[in-house]
């Protein structure tokens, strides 16, 4: 599978498109310095309990509390607190070496807020959800810094390989290698993209994880809650560190600066993928240049069409989305059945793509036709199991129901990506309204007799296809064109444009090829 990473910045807003053998599969936006992204780390101040709901509201900087639920305060609370007391102070008991960090007792997994916060103490959270709707953003104290191959965690010794890398003898491996090269107080978490890799890249990883952590505590010093403490990288070199593999052909920015920023990432994590960078440096824009923009007005929108001329209808309400399956003008000799079961998995794919296109969360209710068989059941399951491996969000597929239902549910994050692709009608501005047709003749007449007048004696008037066929109809001498040529006494070429509206016309001077405003 070829990836292409395209980037298309325009002022403060860049869009990033992440395309999979050509198609779109993934569309990110970043405006500016984008605060309280998913893995940015703030001071945070409790501001309140709710032992009803054993969690606590932590003010973070916007405009509503976040939320931080007792599950997500971590067993290390203590040690973090602590952590956060001593470094905004300055004179930490540890110095610059955390491995000399004397860790706290560890909190119960299932104990009550109240009997941890008994004050309203600062302290270092990370952002687990970002706001979305009416909430605020979602907190966790469970810090993680996540590198290309590994993902650090503090106040702890632990290693733990990802279930993904299934070798038992490359598990026991990696697990020694990071076991061998980690400090200590520094837990590691190896993820699938290690597999194979060697100590060296390994320890490089480590090297990079432990100077981000000390950085945190750098910034630390004399900050005030609430602060942002340390920020996720951008999105760009956060999509290059989770995906950047063999298969990775090319990455192309519009931008100079972005551009060269994403080389000399992978030049330092990824030396010998350096030369798939690019700078987009065309008069044609980038995601046109690529096919982005294309695939951007056909994915978005309730209907979405495939190949076969089956469909799909996504629509979205505020506590699922809802994804119905139709055959369209599908037809085949094959059966009820079988013409099903091919519309269906044509339809899997399409859905995988959909909901990490547009990042959909929560509860997905997918709507197949109608089938009989169990086994065609069971296959349209494990397809689409396969078919959102690569989906990098946690996500649950539960089996066809007798009503023909799948329910899946994926991971939220951030809100879900709407792009409206319908355009205001350029003939009636959105009115729904358009002047008389059949006066459209007489008005082409009457500026062509204007422009006649200023001199102009060689013409080209451009129209809407239907418009060319009236003014062009009949034979020989008889057309409209053929009569105003001999009645103004000048050359007159009509010209056909696909993308005009039926009312549009521009008349052009042949000598200087330039439009003519009237």
């Amino acid at each position: 599978m070829n990836k292409e990473l395209i980037i298309n910045a325009s002022g403060d807003v860049v869009e990033i498109a992440l395309l999979e053998d050509k198609k779109l599969v993934e569309l990110h936006y970043e405006q500016g310095q984008d605060d309280f992204a998913v893995g940015d780390l703030y001071l945070g101040k409790i501001k309140k309990l709710m032992p009803g709901l054993n969690a606590a509201f932590v003010d973070v900087g916007y405009e509503k509390d976040a939320f931080l639920h007792y599950t997500d305060l971590s067993p290390h609370f203590n040690s973090l607190v602590k952590f956060s007391k001593q470094s905004i102070e300055g004179n930490p008991s540890w110095g610059q070496d955390f491995s000399k960090f004397k860790n706290e007792t560890t909190i119960l997994k299932a104990g009550k807020i109240t009997e941890v916060i008994n004050q309203k103490p600062e302290v270092i959270v990370q952002i687990l959800k970002e706001p979305i709707s009416a909430k605020g953003p979602r907190l966790s104290c469970e810090i993680s810094l996540p590198g290309r191959f590994l993902v650090l965690t503090p106040f702890n010794d632990m290693v733990s390989v990802s279930r993904k890398i299934h070798s038992a003898d490359e598990r026991k491996r990696l697990q020694k290698i990071v076991e061998a090269v980690k400090p200590k107080n520094f837990g590691m978490i190896v993820r699938t993209a290690a597999e194979g890799k060697g100590t060296e890249e390994l320890h490089a990883d480590v090297h990079e994880l432990v100077k981000m952590w000390e950085t945190l505590q750098a910034n630390l010093k004399g900050a005030k809650a609430p602060q942002k403490v340390l920020g996720e990288q951008t999105k760009t070199t956060s999509i290059l560190r989770d995906l950047l593999n063999e298969s990775f052909q090319r990455v192309v920015s519009n931008d100079k600066r972005i551009a060269d920023d994403a080389r000399e990432y992978i030049t330092r994590v990824a030396p010998e993928k350096a030369g798939i960078v690019s700078y987009h440096d065309h008069s044609m824009d980038v995601f046109e240049q690529y096919g982005v923009s294309k695939q951007v007005k056909s994915s978005f929108g309730q209907t979405i069409s495939m190949g076969s001329g089956s469909y799909l209808i996504i629509q979205h309400t505020e506590a699922l989305h809802v994804i119905d399956v139709n055959s369209g003008t599908r037809s085949g000799d094959a059966g009820q059945e079988q013409n099903a079961m091919a519309t269906n998995l044509e339809a899997v794919a399409e859905i995988a793509r959909q909901m990490r296109l547009r990042d959909l969360g929560g509860i997905v209710i997918v709507d197949f036709i109608d089938m009989k068989l169990p086994e065609n059941k069971k296959q349209i399951v494990e397809a689409m199991e396969a078919a959102m491996t690569p989906d990098r969000a946690r996500h649950t597929i539960l089996p066809i129901s007798k009503f023909g239902l799948m329910q899946i549910t994926r991971q939220r994050l951030r809100p879900e990506l709407n792009i409206n692709t319908s355009e205001e009608c350029p003939t009636c501005k959105g009115t729904g309204k358009i002047g008389p047709s059949m006066l459209l003749g007489d008005h082409i007449e009457r500026d062509l007799n204007y422009l006649v007048d200023q001199g102009h004696r060689h013409l080209m008037l451009k129209v809407h296809p239907i418009v060319a066929a009236y003014l062009t109809k009949g034979i020989l001498f008889s057309s409209l064109k053929s009569k105003w040529k001999r009645k103004y006494k000048t050359s007159l070429d009509v010209v056909i444009d696909n993308n005009y509206p039926l009312t549009q016309y521009d008349y052009f001077d042949l000598k200087t090829n330039e439009r003519i405003n009237l």
